[in-house]
């Protein structure tokens, strides 16, 4: 009974152990010009186990959402999802003209050179979920990646 009591245990460490490596690489963040409320958060999330990028947070906006672009009859629309999948050890890249986050709601201007703070929670499939802190530089309006103008959508 101990031994089964201890293999479970060393189990389940060593697969929080793994999951709690999920990297958030290349962040940024698309500046604003005044008035403008919203923008796009862009970045490339990698775990080492199937998870789910299921919210982001930031203190730079009233509301956080992650968005899919999609074609519907010759239209490029923009949408919120509940969640992105996150297959296990492959780079997922939210970036312009597809999968990406929108900042909504913006309580201040954001200009190239700021630093946007960002709160990436990944859920495993166990339903434990992992917070990864960030700070995104903000690149100048015209940065591409190649994509669409995101202050264009909203």
């Amino acid at each position: 009974m101990k031994v089964k009591i201890v293999a479970s245990l060393c189990a389940a460490l060593i697969s929080s152990a793994v999951f709690a490596q999920v990297s958030v690489t290349e962040p940024w963040v698309r500046a604003t010009v005044p008035q403008q409320k919203a923008t796009g958060a862009f970045m490339q999330i990698t775990s080492p186990v199937d998870a789910k990028l299921v919210e982001v947070r930031s203190p730079a906006a009233k509301v956080v959402e992650v968005h899919e672009m999609v074609m519907e009859k010759d239209v490029m629309k923009m949408r919120a999802i509940p969640g992105l999948d996150l297959p296990a050890g492959k780079a997922v890249e939210l970036k312009p003209g597809g999968y990406h986050v929108m900042l909504i709601n913006l309580n201040a201007q954001v200009k190239e050179g700021d630093m946007v703070p960002l709160t990436v929670v990944v859920e495993g499939k166990d339903g434990k979920r992992e917070s990864v802190e960030i700070n995104a530089p903000v690149r100048p309006l015209n940065s591409a990646a190649g994509g669409m103008q995101m202050n264009k959508m909203h």
